[in-house]
Protein backbone atom coordinates (compact mmCIF):
# COMPACT_ATOMS: atom_id res chain seq x y z
CA UNK A 1 0.00 0.00 0.00
CA UNK A 2 2.81 2.40 0.86
CA UNK A 3 4.68 1.56 -2.35
CA UNK A 4 1.61 2.40 -4.42
CA UNK A 5 1.22 5.71 -2.58
CA UNK A 6 4.89 6.59 -3.10
CA UNK A 7 4.68 5.70 -6.78
CA UNK A 8 1.64 7.95 -7.27
CA UNK A 9 3.40 10.85 -5.56
CA UNK A 10 6.48 10.32 -7.72
CA UNK A 11 4.42 10.22 -10.90
CA UNK A 12 2.54 13.40 -9.96
CA UNK A 13 5.79 15.17 -9.09
CA UNK A 14 7.35 14.20 -12.43
CA UNK A 15 4.23 15.38 -14.25
CA UNK A 16 4.33 18.75 -12.48
CA UNK A 17 8.03 19.21 -13.25
CA UNK A 18 7.46 18.32 -16.91
CA UNK A 19 4.50 20.69 -17.12
CA UNK A 20 6.54 23.47 -15.57
CA UNK A 21 9.44 22.90 -17.98
CA UNK A 22 7.19 22.61 -21.04
CA UNK A 23 4.62 25.24 -20.16
CA UNK A 24 3.76 26.31 -23.67
CA UNK A 25 0.01 26.14 -23.35
CA UNK A 26 -0.86 29.68 -22.44
CA UNK A 27 -2.49 32.73 -23.88
CA UNK A 28 0.64 33.92 -25.66
CA UNK A 29 1.28 30.49 -27.12
CA UNK A 30 -2.28 30.36 -28.45
CA UNK A 31 -2.00 33.83 -29.97
CA UNK A 32 1.34 32.94 -31.49
CA UNK A 33 -0.09 29.78 -33.00
CA UNK A 34 -3.02 31.75 -34.45
CA UNK A 35 -0.52 34.18 -35.94
CA UNK A 36 1.54 31.35 -37.40
CA UNK A 37 -1.52 29.75 -38.95
CA UNK A 38 -2.75 33.10 -40.25
CA UNK A 39 0.53 34.04 -41.86
CA UNK A 40 0.94 30.57 -43.32
CA UNK A 41 -2.29 31.22 -45.25
CA UNK A 42 -1.76 34.91 -46.04
CA UNK A 43 1.78 34.73 -47.45
CA UNK A 44 1.11 32.14 -50.22
CA UNK A 45 -2.18 33.87 -51.08
CA UNK A 46 -0.52 37.26 -51.50
CA UNK A 47 2.41 35.78 -53.41
CA UNK A 48 0.01 34.02 -55.77
CA UNK A 49 -2.01 37.18 -56.30
CA UNK A 50 1.13 39.26 -56.86
CA UNK A 51 2.51 36.80 -59.39
CA UNK A 52 -0.89 36.70 -61.09
CA UNK A 53 -1.02 40.50 -61.37
CA UNK A 54 2.49 40.51 -62.82
CA UNK A 55 1.59 37.80 -65.34
CA UNK A 56 -1.65 39.60 -66.32
CA UNK A 57 0.29 42.83 -66.85
CA UNK A 58 3.18 41.37 -68.85
CA UNK A 59 1.40 38.56 -70.71
CA UNK A 60 -2.20 39.59 -71.29
CA UNK A 61 -4.46 37.01 -72.82
CA UNK A 62 -8.04 35.94 -72.15
CA UNK A 63 -7.33 34.33 -68.79
CA UNK A 64 -7.10 35.90 -65.37
CA UNK A 65 -3.84 34.69 -63.87
CA UNK A 66 -4.53 36.81 -60.81
CA UNK A 67 -7.67 34.90 -59.91
CA UNK A 68 -6.18 31.50 -60.70
CA UNK A 69 -2.99 32.06 -58.71
CA UNK A 70 -4.91 33.72 -55.87
CA UNK A 71 -7.00 30.56 -55.49
CA UNK A 72 -3.89 28.40 -55.88
CA UNK A 73 -2.04 30.38 -53.20
CA UNK A 74 -5.02 30.19 -50.89
CA UNK A 75 -5.24 26.44 -51.38
CA UNK A 76 -1.52 26.04 -50.73
CA UNK A 77 -1.81 28.26 -47.63
CA UNK A 78 -4.70 26.21 -46.26
CA UNK A 79 -2.72 23.00 -46.70
CA UNK A 80 0.23 24.67 -45.01
CA UNK A 81 -1.95 25.73 -42.05
CA UNK A 82 -3.42 22.23 -41.84
CA UNK A 83 0.12 20.84 -41.69
CA UNK A 84 1.09 23.14 -38.78
CA UNK A 85 -2.10 22.40 -36.86
CA UNK A 86 -1.82 18.63 -37.30
CA UNK A 87 1.86 18.76 -36.30
CA UNK A 88 1.02 20.64 -33.10
CA UNK A 89 -1.92 18.32 -32.38
CA UNK A 90 0.36 15.30 -32.76
CA UNK A 91 2.90 16.85 -30.39
CA UNK A 92 0.16 17.39 -27.79
CA UNK A 93 -1.08 13.81 -28.21
CA UNK A 94 2.47 12.44 -27.88
CA UNK A 95 2.97 14.43 -24.68
CA UNK A 96 -0.31 13.13 -23.28
CA UNK A 97 0.67 9.57 -24.18
CA UNK A 98 4.00 10.07 -22.40
CA UNK A 99 2.13 11.26 -19.32
CA UNK A 100 -0.21 8.28 -19.47
CA UNK A 101 2.68 5.82 -19.78
CA UNK A 102 4.27 7.18 -16.59
CA UNK A 103 1.27 6.22 -14.47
Amino acid sequence: MTDHFEKNIGVKAKRKIRAKNHSKSGVWFGLGMMGLVGWSVVIPTLLGAGLGVWLDTHYPDGRSWTLALLVGGLTLGCFNAWHWISKEDQAIRDEQNDDDSIT
